[in-house]
């Protein structure tokens, strides 16, 4: 076998063989030029510099922060010359971000960077392999499409920037928390991230839980991330936030019906449904058995495969109502029907395709009428005076 040179060999063991680069910047440089675009973002946006403050956008305090870092950076005016039109870097800074002197560690930290380990020459650094995170990163980021109905979220996203600015919601910082519900806004990458949709929920293969998500991003870009990827592309972004609940208002929007207002965001659908399984109790208690689900998409697509899918009983299932929503976060709505009916949750074992027992959720021992009450009462605001008597049936006030 003829003798092979370090790449021939890492080629036929299959490893993925990264070219090394004979002229161009240096992957510091091309870090320091892309923290200096996203400042020239904001700044065509909103014709000034990046200010310090409390006041401030939470992201424009941080690309303040690197405008006073990349201002003492002695290659920066050079490397930066061509792209800084607005002489940003010529201008004083606003404010010190530390007083102390920061050593060039310390000086790529704040500015969000690492230090890159392929500018040291450590034996040990693979310099031809691409690290398995960076691969996985990158394929996470290609897995991005445009959105093709952006036009319904962009006035969610409009608004939630406006509620951050004002107060209203607070970018909380994001630290491996595991709950992510349909609903949820966060912070990743320096983009808003809404959970538009979350299928099914499944163990993976060292039995944690995960689910595929439809994501929708502030820049018109949508993807089918997997829960446990987003979750650890927030841990590993040090400027990953979780969004909170807007701390004002009441708790529903404006009222919703079955025509939208011309003002109004429709954000989802109430669909109820009755089961047409061949289980023994379920046949027995069929007209009183409703699962009841929140989607942003079309009720059909979400049913399609329901005979093969264990959180619809492994049965098809009929639709006997649907609600549309309008200025209304279907999360909330969830908690408000769990709420009401938690004490008739169906309680139901039954097995799914491999032979695992597993308990569907969402399934509720209720009358369609008291359903159709409840969907009333969350119209005209009522809802949270009320409570449900399982023993009449009905719903009382608390």
């Amino acid at each position: 076998m003829a003798d092979l040179d370090d790449d021939e060999l890492l080629e036929a063991l299959g490893v993925e063989v990264a070219p090394i680069k004979s002229g161009g910047r240096t992957p510091r440089e091309e870090r320091i030029i892309a923290g200096f675009e996203d400042i020239l973002r904001f700044y065509g946006e909103h014709k000034r510099a990046p200010q310090h403050g409390e006041g401030r956008d939470i992201f424009e305090r941080l690309y303040a922060v690197r405008l006073d870092q990349l201002r003492k950076l002695p290659e920066a005016r050079d490397l930066l010359a061509e792209l800084d039109k607005p002489g940003l870097l010529s201008d004083a800074p606003a404010m010190p971000a530390d007083p102390n002197e920061l050593d060039e560690d310390a000086l790529l930290a704040e500015l969000g960077v690492a230090s890159d380990p392929a500018d040291r020459s450590d034996i040990t650094v693979l310099r031809h392999v691409r690290p398995l995170a960076e691969r996985q990163a990158a394929e996470e980021i290609a897995e991005r499409t445009p959105c093709e109905d952006f036009d319904k979220f962009q006035p969610l996203f409009e608004r939630v920037e406006r509620e951050l600015k004002d107060g209203v919601r607070k970018a909380i910082p994001f630290k491996g928390e595991a709950s992510v519900e349909q609903g949820n806004l966060f912070i990743v990458g320096g983009q808003f991230a809404y959970v538009a949709e979350k299928g099914d929920e499944f163990e993976t293969s060292s039995r944690q839980p995960d689910a595929r998500l439809r994501l929708i991003y502030g820049n018109g870009t949508e993807s089918n991330l997997l829960m446990r990827s987003l979750q650890r592309a927030l841990t590993q972004d040090g400027n990953g936030r979780r969004l909170s609940e807007p701390d004002a208002g009441p708790l529903f929007g404006p009222l919703f019906g079955d025509t939208a207002e011309p003002d109004d965001i429709e954000t989802g659908t109430i669909y109820v449904l009755r089961s047409l399984s061949k289980h023994p109790f379920v046949s027995e208690h069929r007209m009183l058995i409703h699962k009841i689900g929140v989607t942003g998409g079309k009720v059909a697509t979400r049913i399609a495969d329901a005979e093969n899918q264990s959180t619809y009983l492994l049965a098809p299932v009929e639709v006997v109502a649907e609600y549309k929503l309008h200025n209304l976060n279907r999360t909330k709505m969830e908690n408000i029907f769990h709420r009401l009916f938690g004490a008739v949750q169906l309680d139901l074992t039954i097995e799914d395709r491999f032979g695992k027992p597993v308990k569907p959720r969402e399934w509720f021992v209720v009358p369609l009428q008291v359903i159709d009450e409840a969907v009333a009462r969350i119209r005209d605001g009522t809802i949270t005076d009320l409570a449900y008597d399982p023993q009449r049936a009905q719903l009382v006030k608390c």
